[in-house]
């Protein structure tokens, strides 16, 4: 199996809120949880609302745009 950009997740207190996702996106991130869960060792997989927060996280973690614009100018 390939590696993932996602590892562990760690437990946080969430702040809830609601999205409106594509069907396909809802079958892709469950078929990640199962890669998640593999990769990591888990005996099941995460519910896939424990996955979207990290994987926002390291995406606007790696966007060197998002990056730059968050720098403090002077």
């Amino acid at each position: 199996m390939s590696k993932l950009k996602l590892g562990p997740i760690d437990d946080d207190k969430p702040v809830k809120i609601t999205v409106e996702l594509p069907a396909w996106v809802h079958r892709d991130l469950l078929a990640y949880a199962k890669a998640h869960a593999a990769a990591t060792g888990l005996s099941q997989a995460l519910p896939v609302e424990r996955l979207i927060s990290p994987m926002l996280e390291r995406f606007m973690a790696s966007d060197r745009g998002f990056a730059r614009n968050r720098r403090p100018s002077g």
